[in-house]
């Protein structure tokens, strides 16, 4: 999600040769919220939230379908524990959770349903040593997160009632050393880590109450500085970013979870390759090339998996791009740039791909590690 690579902040570069009329422009739009009797999840917006592990705290967005406008929202940021990293959005916007990496434990926040604010229920959830990365499952009732230093796997039950964590009995389930990300297929079934140092992804099946086991064959190779990884939204293919190896693996999810690469992988994108995105629709695949400041772009061969290069690829991006994100609707693709302390948004038009500059970005007051979005 290999020789261990230089240590990035994890959620968890080429000289760019876009066309001119495609380079971001970065402005700072954080406007205070007017609408306070709006619904968190009113029509047309989205709630976003990201994590400032240097001022430990959680900054709250509104985010509006028709221009990608950042709305800060009011009392943001929001404190959380010692450096707050992964972050993750329950689908029925109540609850965000937040994994604080110095704490080793997990925040649990209730979303104002009226304006998206956030208030800590305390106490925190205890987790392993430095949590890494954080998945949950499509239907919100079980929470996954991956601990680096602990080399393990923490599954957590969700109270549908208070959104309370409580720890899966037989987990955490123990890894090979430094686990570094994680994702779950869209059914549900099946959990995949990436470990960096061995360049390989393990697959896990995951029973109805939580509990890992290890699929057949695991783990399955990638290539070295395997760093992230994303599955596609119709369950078919792993895409794996290799840092180090400045590739993509691809692999293909087979009916007991095994992993097998598909013809062509991994294949060469931009410099430290370090986060992937996958359109809504499984069309198109993005890559976030963290040494070469830019974007690739792919279209998605629905039957292989494999990728064909868009017209105009790379997309610029400012400095250090780290993280990809996609909003639920489809519409834009969001780039968190540590360097540049920025998120910015591209939109995606469903015709071609080619990701688009909106002009709109906010400033960040310190550097972003995670970032979650609301259905």
């Amino acid at each position: 999600m290999r020789v261990k690579a230089k240590r990035r902040e994890p959620v968890t570069t080429i000289i760019s040769s876009a066309r001119p009329s495609r380079l971001v422009t970065t402005l700072t739009l954080l406007i205070p919220m007017l609408l306070m009797g709006a619904t968190a999840c009113a029509p047309g917006t989205h709630l976003a939230y990201v994590t400032l592990p240097e001022s430990n705290g959680v900054a709250a967005y509104r985010i509006r379908d028709v221009n990608s406008i950042f709305t800060a929202i009011v009392g943001s940021p929001y404190l959380a524990g010692n450096s707050p990293g992964p972050i993750v959005v329950s689908p029925s916007t109540k609850y965000v959770y937040v994994a604080n990496r110095v704490d080793n434990t997990i925040s649990l926040f209730k979303v104002d349903s009226q304006i998206g604010s956030l208030t800590e229920v305390l106490p925190r959830a205890a987790t392993g040593l430095v949590p890494a990365a954080m998945v949950m499952n499509a239907s919100g009732s079980l929470l996954f997160v991956v601990n680096e230093i602990g080399s393990s796997i923490s599954v957590y039950s969700i109270n549908s009632s208070n959104g309370a964590l409580s720890l899966v009995a037989g987990t955490p389930v123990f890894t090979t050393p430094n686990p570094v990300t994680l994702a779950v297929t869209p059914s549900g079934q099946f959990l995949y880590v990436v470990n960096t140092n061995l360049g390989a992804i393990f697959g896990y099946s995951i029973a109805a109450s939580g509990a890992l086991q290890l699929v057949p064959g695991s783990p399955f190779p990638s290539d070295v500085g395997a760093f992230s990884l994303v599955i596609d939204p119709n369950g078919k293919f792993v895409y794996v970013a290799n840092s180090t190896a400045s590739t993509v693996s691809i692999l293909a999810i087979a009916q007991n979870g095994a992993l097998s690469p598909v013809a062509g992988s991994p294949f060469a994108t931009g410099t430290t390759p370090v986060s992937v995105a996958v359109s809504k629709g499984g069309q198109y695949l993005y890559i976030a090339n963290q040494g070469s400041n830019n974007i690739t772009e792919y279209s998605i061969d629905p039957n292989t998996g494999f990728p064909t290069v868009l017209t105009g690829s790379p997309v610029s991006a400012s400095m250090g791009p780290s993280l990809l994100l996609t909003d639920p609707d489809g519409f834009f693709l969001y780039v968190v740039s540590q360097g540049s302390k920025t998120i910015t948004s591209f939109s995606i038009p469903a015709a071609t791909g080619e990701l688009a500059g909106t002009a709109e970005s906010t400033s960040t007051s310190a550097s972003v590690v995670g970032m979650a979005v609301s259905h």
